[in-house]
């Protein structure tokens, strides 16, 4: 079991947002705004930032080349980290940030290799996350094993640019193509090399023909194609980046790219992305320009609370300070700057930046919070008082923060737009409630913010505030948070917290009520208790919350609490606890998530990600649940799967995924997620896919020159809101959505039987076949009806005996290919073997 993960049994973090934002964009075929941010962690070391600007110039005229003189690379950021020296080449950031950078240089968390990788989970045409380098591959002569980097980082620009997939597959090296051939997985089939097996013992190598596999009628595992160095053939940059060469696309291949793209290739893909289709090709020999760096430097935060304290019922205005205390005391991070705005039909700064140095200096800024609710609703002028309280200290606005809480309709705020895109500043909105203004959310989307939805309730705002952590990539810096559920009744409560080794810094148990304070009892690992009066709470400032910090580093093992309720009628009860990271070299484990969309459209189903990783490493096995609620309350909750099956993009990446389309209604809905550890089967996941091909070696001048193996590196996803239009009142139950395609169908000859393997993203389900990729539209059906329905999502296997076709109201797009090689022993193996190629659609009434 992985340590921590219990932790986060009532975890709804809010680390990453839909997809994540983005400045970059393309002028005149040159990508501006590409930001290269080095972790916290990484030593400093000059040879980085030389070597991150040779390898983006070498890419830029690799990718004009590769994209016939399309697109380069024009203005790049590299952002410095903070424990580095200042310099007076490097600026100041505006929204450039590391929690938002497209590239990150950051050390493996575990010595598992350098390979460089693409953080990408979405459907194909989708954007990435980020690409990960690690100081290793930036600043080690890698070439064999690589090719150059600027190469590499055209494959990872691919992936993450414009969603395409990788042209190569370890898993499946070889298959048996439609002329019954054994073919290496390759893009194209016209790479020419050598298939060898290469054995080595005592310092000794040898290599040897391929034996085939009697089973599979393909070759024996530790079978490898070996590429020749120099090629007349043309290949593509998502196969192997070291190779000199270009497109001619290999459909066959049981390649990624082809499962996630329905076999068409990766220039297809990117003829249809945005960028190719508002771009010509540049014309004339004009020299194509060197790509211009810019070094950036990360500062301290600088973070202003603008919150709304009007038409609130006084149960609203205690709630938001409880949120808001949680986020000055034990959420925002030591050394920062933090000030207060107020807000109604005017605005008030209540606090000047002050700096948080000690528990006094949030003290002093949580006793300014409101205690009276006002008339009116400006959020204008909340936020020019937000930016008042910044450039008052002295301060730019540029690349400060403001968090704008509100739960009143405001038709004006358009009015400052421009404002806000010329202050620099960053956006991060909370709306409180149903009738929050609906303009709202535009603020975050224009400045790179995060945007929360949260009803009346003191979890949702507190997840909120709690989602609004360090941007820096310091681990130590970001605080975790496990809550229980809301107690109701007059009865004694019993809990548990899990503390594991990777954290316990910076402890906090915070109780919150809404009538009377109840009796506590805490209890560490060894015995050691807390009651009621250990608690700390200001009973001026009418919050209704008590907290407990722990001192030092909070005891490992379990913690259990009890909570009476002495109040005479039933009343909310909220457990909540905090803590941070035990070593900066040491990441604990942690959930983000996010949607596919910040706005769905009732025809058009919104995909649900929930990444759970420690450090860079993804996490196997977990149950992972999302919660989505509605305005009016209505919940509905979707076990997330990783088995890369329907929404899901990769088995076993540690990235759970699942379709949402049961709407309720227009307008904001909110997600939370919920992570425990099954008790046998939580793991660490080592190995890392869509990366840059490890190349095994070249056959140059008649000899293999093969590379040594190194280790394989891995990588490291939380809660947000989005909107919801063109959905009938109360939900809607007509089936408007065909079945997720199957991804991961496999079979198998069995005798005479065909057999079939397959996750069936729904029940009631038809399935029809097709023998070639010529011949689909006589596909007939299989008949599936006597098959007893597992749950949707799980493995199913069949044999079948083809039938007529019938007709569907909806079908699916087409699964993957799949083959099946019936192997006749005795025929040699230079005999082509009887194979069959087979692939599907599914098709159903019913949906959900």
């Amino acid at each position: 079991m992985v340590p921590g993960l219990k932790v986060l049994l009532f975890l709804s973090l809010h680390l990453l947002q839909e997809v994540k934002s983005t400045i970059v964009h393309l002028n005149n075929n040159g990508y501006e705004g590409v930001v290269i941010a080095i972790n916290p962690s990484v030593p400093e070391d000059e040879r980085l930032i030389q070597s991150i600007k040779e390898m983006i110039t070498q890419a830029s005229t690799y990718l004009f080349e590769a994209t016939k003189r399309r697109f380069y690379f024009r203005n790049e950021s590299i952002l410095v980290p903070m424990t580095w020296k200042s310099k007076s080449e490097y600026l100041t950031p505006k929204r450039e940030s590391y929690d938002q950078a497209d590239v990150i240089v950051a050390d493996p968390n575990l010595k598992y290799g350098d390979d460089p990788y693409t953080l990408q989970y979405g459907q194909c045409g989708d954007r990435g996350q980020y690409i990960h380098f690690t100081p290793n591959f930036q600043l080690t002569e890698n070439l064999p094993m690589y090719g150059p980097r600027g190469r590499v980082f055209v494959h990872e620009w691919a992936h993450l640019r414009w969603g395409v997939f990788d042209e190569y597959n370890r898993d499946r090296p070889f298959y048996m193509s439609e002329k019954n051939t054994i073919e290496a997985t390759r893009c194209s089939t016209h790479i020419s090399g050598r298939i060898m097996v290469k054995e080595c013992q005592g310092g000794i190598c040898i290599s040897r023909q391929c034996h085939r596999d009697s089973k599979t009628g393909l070759y024996e595992p530790k079978c490898t194609f070996i590429p020749n160095k120099a090629q007349a053939a043309r290949d593509s940059i998502m196969f192997m980046q070291s190779l000199d060469s270009k497109n001619t696309h290999n459909r066959e291949a049981p390649n990624l790219q082809n499962k996630m793209c329905n076999g068409r290739s990766t220039w297809n893909i990117i003829k249809k992305s945005a960028d190719f289709q508002n771009s010509s090709p540049m014309i004339g020999k004009v020299a194509l320009p060197r790509p211009a760096f810019s070094l950036l430097k990360s500062k301290q935060r600088v973070v202003c609370l603008v919150l709304d304290k009007s038409g609130n019922p006084i149960t609203h205005l205690t709630r938001m300070n409880q949120a808001a205390e949680l986020f000055l005391i034990q959420i925002i991070e030591k050394g920062s700057l933090v000030g207060l705005v107020t807000f109604d039909s005017t605005a008030t700064i209540r606090n000047l930046l002050a700096r948080m140095t000690s528990e006094n200096s949030y003290l002093e800024i949580s006793a300014n919070l409101p205690r009276q609710v006002g008339n009116g609703t400006s959020i204008c002028n909340g936020l020019r008082s937000g930016f008042q309280a910044i450039t008052s200290s002295d301060q730019r606005t540029s690349g400060s923060e403001i968090i704008l809480l509100t739960d009143g309709e405001d038709g004006q705020i358009s009015s400052c737009f421009e404002e806000v895109k010329s202050s620099g500043a960053v956006i991060h909105t909370i709306a409180l409630g149903p009738s929050a203004a609906r303009e709202l959310e535009t603020l975050s989307d224009m400045t790179g913010g995060l945007r929360f939805y949260a009803n009346h309730d003191v979890n949702g705002l507190m997840d909120a505030f709690s989602g609004i952590s360090s941007r820096s990539g310091s681990i130590s810096e970001q605080a975790l948070q496990s809550k229980a559920l809301n107690i109701k009744g007059k009865e004694l409560i019993n809990g548990t917290v899990l503390v594991d080794s990777t954290i316990g810094n910076d402890t906090f148990f915070v109780i919150t009520w809404t009538i009377q304070k109840p009796e506590i009892i805490l209890q560490d690992p060894k015995g050691k208790k807390y009651t009621t009066s250990d608690f700390r709470g200001d009973d001026k400032l009418n919050i209704f919350s008590v907290r407990l910090r722990i001192p030092g580093i909070a005891e490992t093992g379990t913690w259990t609490y009890s909570l009476f309720n002495k109040a005479g009628k039933s009343q909310s009860l909220t457990v909540t606890v905090t803590t941070r990271a035990r070593s900066p070299t040491t990441p604990p484990v942690i959930v983000t998530a996010h949607v596919s969309q910040n706005t769905a459209w009732y025809t058009s189903p919104m995909i649900v990600y929930a990444r759970v990783s420690q450090g860079c490493l993804p996490v196997l096995g977990a149950s992972v649940t999302a919660t989505i609620e509605a305005e009016d309350g209505h919940q509905v909750t979707l076990e997330l799967w990783d088995n890369g099956a329907g929404a899901d993009t990769l088995k076993n990446d540690g990235v759970y995924s699942r379709y949402f389309a049961e709407y309720h209604g227009n307008g904001r809905y909110s997600l939370k997620v919920r992570v425990t550890a099954r008790k046998t089967i939580t793991k660490v996941n080592l190995k890392q896919p869509n990366k840059a091909l490890y190349v095994p070696g070249y056959v140059e001048n008649d000899t293999v020159m093969v590379n040594t193996e190194i280790p394989r590196g891995s990588f490291t996803v939380s809660g947000t809101s989005f909107t919801v239009s063109g959905a009938p009142h109360g939900g809607g139950h007509t089936p408007v959505f065909p079945p997720s395609k199957v991804t991961d169908l496999e079979t198998q000859f069995k005798g005479d039987n065909l057999h079939l393997m397959l996750v069936l993203p729904i029940l009631n389900s038809v399935i029809f076949r097709s023998w070639h990729i010529e011949d689909f539209n006589k596909a007939t059906i299989v008949n599936t009806h006597f098959v007893t329905p597992k749950e949707a999502g799980s493995k199913e296997k069949f044999k079948f005996k083809p039938e007529n076709i019938e007709n569907a109201i909806l079908r699916s797009e087409v699964s993957n290919i799949a083959e099946a090689v019936k192997f006749i022993p005795g025929l040699g193996t230079k005999m082509p073997a009887p194979s069959l190629t087979i692939f599907l659609f599914v098709a159903t009434l019913f949906i959900f």
